[in-house]
């Protein structure tokens, strides 16, 4: 499997995920069989408005990772870069997608918007967490930590391009740069440590998964990172608990709900990562990831993140990797995330026009 399969099903998968729990984000149970039978959801059905479509998750994770093809542009163009204020610019053109009053505008009249904020779909109201949004309206400027202390899943749910970058870095581990950019972006908007360890886990599992480790591989990688932060017992005890009724092989609907409901960060990460290591494949482990009583379609979005690097995009239902909504964005943002080290912009390379372009594209 090549790099370019990897991201695409990255972002692909977590978009569908996403799409998936769309419909039941904030159904029991009980109401999801009602509604769908006792297999529960099975297939892409109507939310907001149409099939397929996406929620503020994905939203969010697709200007993660333009704020990180920025930070790239920024650092390539001149020498110097901040993944967290390039990030924390990128949430609050976001923000602005999402209507309200900035104290830190990500951008003036005469700048550069930036191509995500030509697409429609991305000026939607998603059901937006209220953390995020009420974090970016108060950032008085781009890059300071939220002031609160959330440890809701807005957090870890956009994390999975942190770690598709980190395959960019030289110098460093990658696993180790995804986890401290992981914490830092989700710091942004949520200010608890138990709202900023599950991203700095996810962005670390997602960049060991590029390197070819195994799912339990990157896993035990990431939490030997996590046991090295202060205030990582909740996120350690969280993982631990899903590994252990995965390798006991206690049913998902027993098990799931032991592990909560998704509404903070370490349930979400911890329902994702029981689906991804008890799933037979791609569909299957979305699937559980988004039949239950909670965050469907975070822990659906997370899942199909860990599944879609682990397995590669031609490993994901075609019916559902063609109908999902923007899946050319998605396609395409997946592409310039494993190319972006390639591209001809530096302080020593003659401006050309496709550098132009890519500056456009992810505005420095």
């Amino acid at each position: 499997m090549d790099d370019r399969d990897r991201f695409r099903g990255c972002l692909l998968g977590g978009a569908i995920g996403d799409a998936l729990g769309a419909p039941v984000e904030f159904l029991s149970r009980a109401q999801i069989v009602e509604a769908f039978g006792a297999a529960g959801v099975t297939d892409f059905a109507p939310a907001y408005g149409a099939t397929g479509r996406i929620t503020d998750d994905t939203q969010m994770t697709l200007f993660t990772a333009a704020g990180l093809l920025n930070a790239v542009i920024r650092g390539q163009a001149r020498g110097i870069t901040s993944v967290r204020s390039s990030v924390a610019c990128a949430y609050l053109r976001w923000r602005e997608t999402q209507g309200g009053t900035l104290q830190a505008s990500a951008r003036r009249e005469r700048e550069p918007r930036g191509w995500l904020m030509q697409f429609p779909e991305l000026w939607h109201r998603r059901a937006p967490g209220a953390t995020c949004l009420r974090a970016l309206e108060s950032m008085r400027t781009p890059g300071e930590p939220a002031r609160n202390d959330s440890k809701g899943c807005g957090g870890v749910m956009r994390a999975a391009p942190v770690g598709l970058a980190a395959q960019q870095i030289r110098g460093e581990p990658k696993g180790e740069w995804a986890f401290a950019r992981g914490v830092e972006i989700a710091a942004l908007t949520h200010g608890h440590p138990t709202g900023q360890l599950p991203a700095g886990v996810l962005a670390m599992v997602i960049a060991r998964l590029c390197e070819g480790a195994s799912l339990r591989q990157a896993i035990a990688d990431a939490k030997a990172v996590l046991a090295s932060w202060p205030d990582h017992r909740e996120t350690l005890l969280a993982i631990d608990h899903a590994q252990r009724l995965a390798a006991q092989a206690v049913p998902p609907d027993d098990a799931i709900p032991d592990l909560g409901e998704g509404w903070v960060a370490e349930e979400a990460l911890a329902i994702a990562v029981y689906c991804a290591l008890v799933a037979r494949d791609f569909a299957h482990g979305v699937l559980l990831a988004v039949n239950h009583g909670g965050d469907s379609d975070s822990t659906g979005a997370i899942a199909g993140n860990l599944l879609g690097t682990l397995h590669g995009m031609r490993a994901i239902p075609q019916r559902w990797r063609e109908t999902v909504e923007l899946r050319d964005v998605l396609v395409e943002i997946a592409d310039d995330l494993e190319a972006c080290g390639r591209w001809p912009v530096g302080p020593f390379v003659p401006m050309s026009e496709e550098g132009e372009r890519l500056i456009r594209k992810y505005p420095a």
